[in-house]
């Protein structure tokens, strides 16, 4: 009953927000309060005695005519390249450069640059799930206080001006951008604007280039802490932290013996003795943390979602300081596993991977139990990063316990609630398990420098 109800409201959406952005990228500002004025005057002379507003509305409408038709008569052709950055970082703006030719033997000048970004408006069941999860808030008088924008728009561009542009020349643009989420952002081309003699409405020549930018997850300075856990052996030594698969490197040569794999064998070293001999690596102990990160939630696009992604980001920065391997764990359409540090991936491909990850709801929680403790063996200490302290995730990390895996739990909660965690199967170290509040994550990361710091 309610799905005919939202769709038609998504089709309404739709048209609402098309109209609104080609509105905001036609009309200059001027333009945008002639077209309002219209609109009232419009509205007003369905009053038939209003004798203002009769007189307004051919004169408001005719400039907005005369506007509109001198646009027909920009003709100009350009072509641009786009020197992005491979990456930025949600909420910190970046710069890069545009450069725009004139392929016209006309002098061009009074442009301006304007970046078309793909599409961002959601498919109609992510735009549902928010518009349920926000009437839910609703109905609880509980507001987010974080989200200040749509959860769907990506980033935000300033419009640039263009200098003057000679006879087939090329002139430099700088253009600033501010991502506003983590994702995948994607330009489809370049427009250059110019508006008419009354500076009221724009022309535009589109230039077709597309590209990407990878948007990483917000990241917050963490202090110096002792993460959980222990150096412990890593079947493989050196070559776990160097290469995946077995190394060359190695201290000593032996004689075979049975079970020993043929890729060791040194066949120099056969040749000359006349006996197999194999080569003989070193055994190595390392710190290996597995950072599991919880994906289960019936708001995707919750501040909540986006905090804990951060948070997660936040210790994959501090892999390089921390000299061990991390195990980043989380379940999307399937389980994953990456391992990050000592040789093999470094933290920034971590943070392009965290970039992408998206809430599962098809799957239900006990898959990531199931990923986590298949992956327990391996591992000197576990840091939790979840979006609830339920019974179920309770129950994981009284597993991990019993199983003798020391345990950092972040709980990240929704701004204002200022939630208290029940203990549970931390109540004998209750300092490692802390509830962040979305909006005040920062500051709740600064306190596990306290006791934390100390204890291992």
């Amino acid at each position: 009953m309610m799905k005919p109800v939202f769709a038609i409201l998504y089709a309404g959406y739709r048209v609402f927000t098309s109209l609104r952005d080609w509105a905001r990228r036609r009309f200059t500002r001027p333009g945008l309060a002639i077209l309002g004025a219209l609109m009232v005057a419009a509205t007003l002379a369905i009053d038939t005695e209003s004798t203002v507003a009769y007189q307004a509305l051919p004169v408001l409408l005719c400039l907005l005519l005369v506007a509109v038709a001198f646009s027909w008569f920009f003709r100009a052709r350009f072509s641009a390249i786009r020197l992005l950055p491979r990456v930025a970082t949600a909420g910190r703006p970046f710069g890069y450069r545009v450069l725009v030719k004139n392929l016209t033997p006309k002098a061009q000048s009074g442009l301006t640059l304007l970046e078309e970004v793909a599409d961002l408006r959601p498919a109609f069941r992510d735009w549902q799930a928010v518009q349920l999860a926000e009437a839910k808030q609703a109905r609880s008088f509980r507001f987010s206080q974080c989200r200040r924008t749509s959860p769907f728009k990506l980033a935000t561009a300033k419009e640039a001006a263009v200098p003057s542009v000679g006879p087939n020349q090329e002139a430099e643009v700088r253009v600033e951008v501010t991502p506003l989420r983590r994702g995948i952002l994607r330009f489809r081309g370049t427009t250059l604007a110019r508006p008419d003699p009354l500076g009221l409405y724009r022309a535009f020549v589109k230039v077709p280039l597309p590209q990407t930018v990878i948007i990483l997850p917000k990241r917050y300075l963490l202090p110096p802490i002792a993460l959980p856990g222990t150096m412990r052996y890593q079947q493989g030594g050196v070559a776990l932290a160097s290469n995946v698969g077995q190394s060359e490197e190695f201290v000593a040569l032996r004689d075979y013996r049975r079970g020993d794999p043929l890729r060791h064998i040194h066949w120099r070293s056969w040749a000359k003795a006349g006996k197999p001999i194999v080569k003989e690596f070193e055994d190595e102990f390392f710190v290996r943390h597995a950072l599991v990160l919880d994906t289960f939630t019936d708001q995707p696009h919750s501040e909540v979602f986006e905090e804990a992604v951060s948070v997660a980001a936040s210790f994959a920065c501090t892999i390089p300081t921390q000299e061990s391997l991390l195990d980043l764990l989380f379940v999307g359409p399937q389980a994953y596993c990456f391992t990050a540090g000592r040789g093999l991936a470094h933290a920034d491909q971590m943070l392009e991977i965290l970039a992408s990850v998206r809430a599962c709801q098809d799957k239900p929680f006990g898959a990531l139990e199931h990923l986590v403790l298949g992956h327990v063996g391996v591992v000197s200490g576990c840091i939790c990063v979840l979006l609830a302290w339920d019974e179920e995730r309770r129950r994981l990390v009284e597993k991990l316990r019993m199983l003798g895996v020391p345990v950092l739990v972040l709980v990240v909660t929704e701004a204002g609630r200022g939630e208290t965690l029940e203990p549970g199967p931390m109540r004998d170290e209750p300092d490692r398990l802390r509830a962040l509040e979305a909006g005040q994550i920062e500051a709740g990361l600064a306190r596990l420098g306290g006791r934390d710091s100390k204890s291992r």
